[in-house]
């Protein structure tokens, strides 16, 4: 099956979307919404109308993808997805991709949640050298800590993440609201950075450096099965390719 209706247009039958989104999706959807106010230079990024607003199904329930995309100084790319499968799974995915021009980390974070609760809550600010630019970590390290109860193994590929990453199932609404946080925390850090961090020459080594580093950060997070199984079977292959290629995971232009 190939994209269809946007989001506001359902097929007769298929869940509506205007049904809630599980509290954290929801919650933290309107987080990242809002510190992106606190971005300078702030603007919105083209997007195809087709990767914009998606439905189409699987296993016979309606899937529906909403697509946010801005850009802004040192980001190249801010990208917010919202899924819900029927009245099941329902997925948030958000990655800030900083420009190679300017020493900072790629933040990620992914909600998967279900009526039965949150099975997975991951965010991290993640490096693109061998490290973390040193004011951003020294930021995360000052920060109060936090305990959850159900901490999470990181998969194969997560050499890409930072010592800072938190990868939980949340146990209930107080670690829910905890996981905000951190993430309300991280971006307020990365806000400041974008702010401060100068611009470095399109040829100066630590540029090309950092673009490599973003280069491998697309391909070890394109090793993700799941998500490309789950796009091939609710679309078809070459749409799922086209999809991860462009809008997840887009290479970086060379500098």
């Amino acid at each position: 099956m190939t994209p269809s209706a946007p989001l506001g247009s359902a097929a007769p039958g298929s869940v509506p979307p205007g049904l809630p989104l599980h509290p954290l999706v929801d919650r933290l959807a309107e987080t990242i919404r809002g510190c992106w106010s606190d971005l300078p230079e702030l603007a919105p990024l083209g997007v195809d109308p087709e990767l914009e607003a998606i439905s189409g199904s699987l296993d016979g329930e309606a899937l529906f993808i909403r697509n946010e995309l801005h850009r802004c100084r040192g980001l190249r790319k801010l990208h917010l997805e919202t899924a819900r499968l029927g009245l099941g799974l329902q997925i948030l995915h958000c990655v800030w991709f900083p420009d190679p021009r300017f020493d900072l980390p790629v933040f990620g974070a992914d909600i998967v949640a279900s009526p039965a609760g949150v099975s997975a809550a991951i965010m991290d600010l993640s490096p693109v050298r061998q490290g973390l630019p040193e004011g951003i970590a020294a930021a995360l390290s000052a920060r109060a800590p936090r305990h959850y109860s159900q901490p999470r193994e990181l998969p194969p590929w997560g050499s890409i993440f930072s010592a800072h990453v938190r990868f939980v199932r949340p146990a209930d609404g107080g670690e829910e609201q905890m996981f905000v946080e951190e993430v309300a925390e991280a971006l307020a850090i990365l806000a400041q950075a974008c702010r401060h961090t100068p611009a470095q020459a399109a040829s100066d080594p630590a540029t090309v450096e950092r673009w490599r580093g973003q280069l491998s950060y697309c391909k070890q997070q394109k090793q993700n099965d799941k998500t490309r199984r789950v796009l091939e079977k609710a679309f078809n292959p070459a749409w799922a390719e086209r999809y991860i290629e462009e809008l997840l995971f887009d290479d970086p232009a060379r500098p």
